[in-house]
């Protein structure tokens, strides 16, 4: 599982290559190593680590400077939660070697630096800042503006980008920031109004090392919210005097904020939030809006390093011919690139920042439906079945069809199931996707209502964040809900949730029955005309803590939704060279000219009914990778696999294992041949590939959730019927039994492994393939996990296991397949490959050496002869042409110490003995 900033640690690796490490410099008295680094275009970096003793604890600092006598700004980074200073390098050697004197370190709590986490306390985190920019005042190379005042900038992600607020807001040296994708409110970041966010507040604890690791009053906190599931004063209190928004009246320094659009953990009003107070302050505010974020990785880490570059240029180095950029940026996805044809990415941009709310347009909505059906997004997803497709007005501000504005729906007992928007750990690529018409949600039946827009006349972009008024009524206590806003396809088959992202609301009692404002998610999404919006008003949400208790809620619309457009900002034009219309259409004709070469070779051949109950069978199966002219990475394989059997494929390194289970698995076509598969053909999407499961190593789980949640959200993705998956049957077999009820990190690896296996086995396929199950699992594991396998078999299904743990497959496995070089060596039970009577096992009085092995092997009538793993004995494999006395009789004419001589019953002399000619 990843941490909320493990992404961002690997967006910022790698940024700068260094061509040859220089050799160490000079030990310095109190201080670590100085090391350098050059490349061809940049002078050398020089590299200084060393233990600071900050008020009780030990911080690791790294400080980084290129040649040069003169004296120079400097510039502090921060990693994100859960880092180090080791992420964050590559950066500061880049800005080192572009002039700046650049420290790094570890705060608190993480990396090698003591004490405890403090969530970036003033008296503690933020105090550290200030030690190190007095620490960097002394420093002969660093430009002052005044004794003891350095010129600085600070800069970081996430953690550290808050950080770089507050360094700001507590101590006046601070020249310059650029905070990279973080919080301006903790407090409202975690318990977004008024609701607690429990998967990213549970992963942050997690990533933080655990609840010991932190301020006893931090970890007090968490566990009393997360027990209760609401945030109180208290806790708001805590975590708002630790937020920049507390100094936010003190920040006057040029800001340069970077947020990202797919963020469910520091959504884009933080940033907005923290660009008003700042310009509130005379201060220069420019607003970047990145395609990524906490949920949606970084594509644009370079453009953004680079322009925070440039940012401290002009406001540390007083460069005042550098380019800042513009004062509002969003990336946008579209385009072409005139110099190979991709698709690229497009920047939006404005002179000034917008806000969230610029260019409203008032769009009237309708009920729609309310509760009664799920509302789904997979792609193409399926028909919600309320006259999605009926069109009932034509314009934006009025003439919607009449429908139901009042509508009644339940928050269920315990809150489960709960929907689903964004999904911290397995949600971030599909909300990079849903720009492109791709998500994931799920609203469930009886658990929200619904609103729709009329089709839109034309095109329209939200850039911003929709707002509404509605009425709430709940049975009793606090209503709790979660909105968001579609767009839906013409025909209603299909909606996308822009960014995955959902705004919580806590309306206490006082609050209801009376006109309330909800704020909905901000987003810049484009709709195309005739699509609709569409709101949703949920009672549950999987990243959140609802009410346990059971009750019913009532909403009412007070007025339509207002839409910001934010119309100033206008998208980069891209230019469009010839090729940009005569490539394709040339693509077209060679398309179409393969597609009529091609179409009897590509059709699917029709299901083989004598096959029918038949697991699987290969047929003179090939396969050659690009570049690989002379060399088959599977030629001419052929076997077949019966219902009931554990078949174990053998082979080493390179023998063609993988490359077969891929193209089982329909990952990738054969040159030549077939799989079938209970009689059909396999093809990449083939139906009958929903009765083959299969565990690929190092399955990843949410940590924070229970082992039966895991499956039960794995399930609900695939979008077949609950009944289908036959969980029940899946978690007897893998055994974990009270276990399930246990949060994933609380698991042993061999405990995951069985889940994995549980999580394959859901839908119970009749085809179960497992690629090293056992790895990384101690011996009391793996014999649980050969048990697992048993189970699975005996209820008449199949399973095929690959595995380099020989002993395991000769106790767990009924057959056997064995693969060198592609092709195969040889097929059957386990017990005619180990029984074989051709090979034999000759035993020595001493070690043989190599020679002698030479020797035997040449011998007439012998196949191979290998030395066993200790030396001191051979496996022989005779063909047949000479018989076990002749062999005897030739080994003591060449002096061979003999001491026994019989049959072979171990797997691994038989493995050894059938790939003696070296694997691939």
């Amino acid at each position: 599982m990843q941490t909320p900033d493990s992404r961002w640690r690997r967006w910022t690796r790698g940024r700068a290559r260094w061509a040859a490490a220089l050799a160490a410099l000079v030990v310095l008295a109190g201080a670590g190593t100085w090391t350098a680094a050059a490349d061809d275009s940049a002078p050398a970096v020089h590299r200084e680590d060393r233990m600071m003793r900050m008020d009780g604890a030990s911080i690791d600092t790294s400080y980084f400077t290129s040649g040069g006598s003169g004296r120079r700004p400097a510039v502090l980074i921060g990693h994100g939660f859960g880092g180090s200073k080791d992420d964050v390098r590559a950066q500061a050697e880049k800005l080192a070697g572009a002039g700046y004197a650049v420290m790094t370190w570890s705060a608190r709590g993480f990396g090698k630096s003591g004490g405890e986490i403090s969530l970036n306390a003033p008296d503690r985190e933020v105090k550290d800042v200030s030690a190190l920019i007095d620490w960097l005042a002394r420093r002969p190379e660093v430009k002052l503006d005044a004794e003891g005042d350095p010129r600085v900038g600070v800069t970081g992600a996430s953690y550290g980008g808050a950080v770089s607020l507050l360094a700001a807001g507590y101590d006046k040296r601070v020249d310059a920031i650029a905070p990279v994708i973080t919080y301006w409110n903790l407090a409202d970041a975690l318990f977004p109004g008024g609701v607690f966010k429990k998967l990213w507040a549970g992963i942050f604890i997690t990533s933080g090392g655990g609840c010991e690791k932190f301020e006893k009053q931090l970890c007090a906190m968490y566990e009393r919210v997360a027990v209760s599931g609401k945030p109180d004063v208290a806790a708001r209190n805590l975590l708002t005097e630790r937020s920049p928004s507390a100094v936010g009246d003190r920040i006057k320094v040029p800001a340069l904020i970077v947020q990202g659009q797919t963020d469910s953990l520091f959504p884009l009003g933080q940033s907005d939030a923290m660009a008003h107070a700042i310009s509130r302050n005379g201060a220069p505010v420019s607003v970047d809006w990145i395609a990524g974020g906490h949920d949606g990785g970084n594509m644009e880490s370079g453009r953004v390093e680079n322009r925070i570059g440039s940012w401290f240029d002009r406001y540390l180095k007083e460069d005042k011919g550098a380019d800042t950029g513009p004062g509002f940026r969003v990336t946008r996805t579209g385009g072409v690139d005139s110099t190979d044809g991709a698709a690229l990415q497009r920047g939006a941009t404005s002179d000034h920042y917008p806000g969230l709310s610029s260019g409203e347009q008032q769009i009237a909505l309708t009920g729609a439906g309310g509760g009664g059906q799920v509302v789904m997004g997979l792609g193409a997803a399926a028909n919600n079945g309320q006259n999605d497709g009926q069109k009932g007005g034509q314009d934006r501000t009025a003439g919607a069809p009449a429908g139901r504005r009042t509508q009644t729906f339940r928050n269920p007992a315990g809150a489960n199931p709960p929907a689903i928007s964004a999904v911290p750990g397995i949600g971030g690529g599909l909300a990079q996707l849903s720009t492109l018409g791709v998500g994931l949600s799920l609203d469930f039946p009886g658990q929200y209502a619904r609103f729709d827009s009329a089709p839109l006349d034309t095109s329209m972009r939200i850039t911003g964040s929709p707002t509404v008024r509605v009425k709430v009524t709940a049975g009793h206590g606090d209503a709790v809900l979660f909105g968001k806003v579609y767009d839906v396809s013409p025909d209603g088959r299909q909606q996308v949730l822009p960014a995955q992202l959902v705004a919580p609301y806590r309306i206490t009692p006082a609050r209801q029955k009376r006109p309330v404002e909800l704020t909905l998610p901000a987003v810049d999404h484009a709709l195309d005309a005739g699509h609709r919006l569409r709101l949703v008003l949920s009672s549950t949400d999987l990243g959140y803590a609802s009410p346990a208790e059971p009750t019913t809620y009532t909403v009412s619309l007070d007025g339509p939704m207002s839409v910001p457009t934010a119309p100033a900002v206008k998208t980069a034009s891209a230019g469009l060279p010839w090729w940009t219309w005569g490539l394709p259409a040339a693509a077209a004709v060679i398309a179409l000219a393969l597609l009529l070469t091609a179409r009897r070779r590509s059709a699917t051949p029709a299901p083989d009914p004598a096959l029918a109950d038949v697991p699987l069978q290969i047929t003179g199966l090939s396969k050659k990778y690009a570049g690989s002219s002379d060399r088959y990475a599977v030629e001419d394989l052929s076997f077949r696999v019966e219902k009931g059997q554990v078949l174990g494929l053998l082979g080493p390194n390179g023998a063609g294992k993988t490359t077969t289970l891929r193209m089982l698995m329909g990952l990738i076509g054969p040159d030549d041949g077939e799989i079938r598969v209970f009689g059909h053909a396999i093809r990449p999407g083939a139906p009958v590939l929903s009765r083959v499961g299969a565990f690929v190593e190092g399955a990843g789980f949410l940590p924070h959730l229970s082992g039966r949640a895991n499956l039960e959200l794995y399930w609900q993705a695939t979008g077949r019927p609950a009944e289908d998956s036959h969980i029940a049957e899946a978690l007897e077999i893998a055994g974990l039994g009270d276990a399930l009820a246990r949060a994933v990190r609380t698991y042993s690896q061999g405990m995951r492994q069985r889940l994995a296996i549980a999580q394959a086995m859901l839908g119970m396929p009749d085809l179960l393939i497992l690629d090293e199950p056992t790895n990384g699992l101690d011996p009391p594991q793996i014999r649980e996990m050969r048990d697992v396998m048993i189970r699975y078999a005996a209820g008449g299904r199949t399973v095929i296991v690959s595995s380099h743990l020989l002993s395991e497959v000769e106790q767990s496995c009924t057959h056997l397949v064995v693969m060198d070089r592609g092709r195969l060596v040889q097929a059957g039970p386990v017990a005619e490959i180990t029984g074989s009577g051709d090979t034999l096992l000759i035993s020595t009085a001493a070690e043989v050496a190599e020679p002698l092995v030479d020797k035997v092997a040449a011998l007439p009538g012998v196949g191979s002869a290998v030395r066993t793993d200790d030396g001191r004995g051979l496996l022989v494999r005779l063909d047949g042409a000479t018989s076990p006395s002749a062999l005897i009789t030739e080994l003591v004419r060449l002096d061979v110490p003999l001491t026994g001589v019989g049959p072979h019953r171990r797997l691994e002399d038989a493995f050894l003995t059938l790939i003696s000619g070296g694997s691939a």
